[in-house]
């Protein structure tokens, strides 16, 4: 019997697309099962599946153009939204829509036989927990399933049982018999379903990328790490070749290939894995051609695969299509797809975009171009410095590899760091990336000086690495995954926010130039805990109080005496400028120096 399952990812902002759901999705699918998958607010998700069934019942075709009028009755109940549809003399309509009225404020919602959420980082806690329990509503009481899965439910599923009485799957679905009890299928082995980012709004930034591993755990055991509990086994080698020749064949060949590898670079077989991933494309100055995304949507609507996210991707193209004729041709392209009821995704079908194909697609040959574009592989999750070799690094330079991610976590690794980054400059790689973690155990700094080093490596090297300080943030104790208030031991507030000020300037990352860094973080470390030290609204604000305010800050802090300024650090680095904190300070001259603090931001 087909069921009916819900994939959800909470609505939280991330770059990737949610991979253990797209696998779930494929699996699902070949278990013949109506696959959904949803990312939004799913209070009205509820509404819209609500409204869906009315739709359906009232089977009025006429009320297509009006599916947001009739949502919105349904959520709030005014008989204006009855008289705006045409419906306010309709006795059986209305009491329908009265009856499914009443099923939304009574979360009476459609229901799912499996209802799958995922989880990611723990910061997200709140957010996921509220989306785990509003989907409780969803499972039918028949035998219905809710599973939570993915990375915060496998890093503290007894909290998670805690706080929604789910015990959820933890690690990877890398057996047979995870799902359903009579399958075998291993469900971290499938391909990827991309075709469910075809039925939300929400666009990944990194969507158009073949995503994979070609290993799989790692040989280190970091601390501050959690590679070790998702992914335990180090496996040296997974072809992608099956996976990428799927995907091209389903839904299109994709311009980048993002790779999740933990620590790649340990696998013995590295070179093995760098011959596959040129043989599949994406070797040194790779380029492509991008698919048509209508000959996609048709074929798929054609094979009945995914109709829904088919049928909404498929209109989508119509619109801009539309956009793009002449106004006498666009008049006339929308009244052939009105008369073929291809307006509405509620009154479109597959056969009507089959039997539509010959208008449409010599309009979308004609309209839409497809360009020469050059190709990016993406190690996404950086290589290990301490494992570079210059035999690894040519091979490295044989791939599109683009950016090259070398971490620098430890202000002790700089020599091998140093020496990698010279290695992939000497093998003709100039564009790089990484993440500097800080807050951890290191010290403000060593978080300078590692992104002083970076800087440097650029102008002496002539390349441009890209560096992205990546606050740490304790992901298993109790007092800090629901939130982000975890301050390092060398560290304190006010120098985490005054870092973010700064980062939030250069839009989160440290870039080429040495003028540009120095002004941003300052030409030395005395400069840089000047910075720290500094009013937030200054370093936001900082050519418009540089000669002014922040001479005078920085003239009344450093005049304080020991014992003052002792007390005056202490309450700046708790990041609290109250009325009452200030009152509190010993010194007139420590509450003066409390006041710059109070200073607002200029509103944009």
């Amino acid at each position: 019997m087909k069921r009916k399952i819900l994939l959800v990812e909470p609505d939280y902002k991330n770059k990737y697309p949610p991979m253990p759901l797209m696998k779930l999705a494929t699996y699902f699918r070949r278990c013949g099962d109506d696959v959904r998958f949803f990312k939004g607010d799913l209070q009205d998700f509820a509404a819209t599946i609500l409204t869906e069934e009315a739709y359906g019942k009232l089977a009025m075709p006429s009320l297509a153009p009006h599916f947001d009028l009739l949502k919105k009755y349904l959520k709030m109940g005014r008989t204006a939204f009855l008289k705006d549809l045409g419906l306010a003399d309709d006795e059986n309509a209305k009491e329908l829509l009265r009856r499914y009225y009443r099923r939304y404020r009574q979360k009476d919602f459609p229901k799912f036989d499996v209802v799958a959420v995922t989880t990611l980082f723990t910061f997200y806690w709140v957010k996921t927990i509220d989306t785990i329990n509003f989907c409780k509503m969803f499972v039918s009481t028949e035998g219905g399933r809710l599973l939570v899965g993915g990375i915060a439910a496998t890093i503290l599923p007894e909290f998670i049982r805690a706080e929604t009485g789910i015990d959820p799957i933890r690690g990877l679905l890398d057996k047979p018999h995870m799902i359903d009890a009579d399958n075998d299928i291993v469900i971290d082995a499938l391909p990827l379903d991309y075709s469910i980012l075809e039925e939300i709004d929400y666009i990944y930034p990194a969507h158009d990328a073949y995503f994979g591993y070609m290993t799989r755990g790692c040989v280190r055991n970091c601390p501050f790490c959690a590679v070790k509990t998702l992914e335990p086994n180090y496996k040296e080698y997974l072809s992608i070749e099956q996976q990428l020749h799927y995907t091209a064949d389903h839904f299109g060949e994709r311009r980048d290939l993002l790779l999740m590898d933990n620590n790649v670079l340990a696998s013995s077989r590295f070179f093995d894995i760098v011959n596959e991933i040129c043989a599949q494309g994406f070797q040194k100055g790779a380029s492509y051609i991008p698919p048509s995304a209508y000959d996609i949507a048709v074929k798929n609507l054609r094979y009945g695969y995914n109709v829904r996210g088919y049928l909404r991707k498929i209109l989508a193209i119509y619109d801009q299509l539309e956009q793009r004729l002449k106004e006498k041709e666009a008049v006339t392209f929308r009244e052939m797809r009105e008369q073929a009821g291809l307006l509405y995704l509620h009154t479109a079908s597959s056969a009507a975009v089959l039997s539509f194909d010959n208008t449409a697609r010599t309009l979308y040959e004609k309209y839409f171009k497809r360009k020469t574009r050059q190709r990016a592989l993406d190690f996404n999750q950086g290589l290990d410095a301490r494992l570079v070799t210059r035999g690894k690094m040519e091979q490295l330079a044989r791939t599109a590899i683009r950016p090259l991610r070398i971490a620098f976590d430890h202000y002790e690794e700089r020599e091998a760091y140093v020496r990698a980054i010279e290695m992939a400059a000497e093998c003709g790689i100039r564009h790089m990336s990484n993440y500097l973690l800080y807050n951890y155990e290191d010290h403000p700094e060593e978080l300078y000086e590692r992104m002083r080093i970076n800087v440097e490596l650029c102008e002496r090297l002539d390349v441009r690495i890209y560096s992205f300080p990546m606050k740490y943030h304790p992901i298993r104790d109790p007092n800090y995954f629901r939130n982000r208030d975890f301050i390092g031991i060398y560290w304190n507030r006010k120098f985490i926010r005054a870092v973010q000020a700064v980062l939030n300037a250069t839009k989160g990352k440290i870039g080429r130039g040495k003028s540009f860094f120095e002004e941003a973080f300052g030409e030395n470390l005395d400069e840089f805990f000047d910075i720290l030290w500094m009013p937030e609204t200054f370093i936001i604000e900082r050519s418009r109080y540089k000669n002014s305010l922040t001479r005078e800050w920085r003239a009344a802090f450093q005049a304080l005496g020991r014992e003052d300024r002792v007390e005056a650090e202490q309450i700046i680095a708790r990041n609290d400028f109250s009325v009452e904190t200030i009152r509190q300070a010993a010194g007139e001259d420590v509450q003066h120096v409390l006041y710059y603090y109070t200073t607002p931001k200029q509103r944009k």
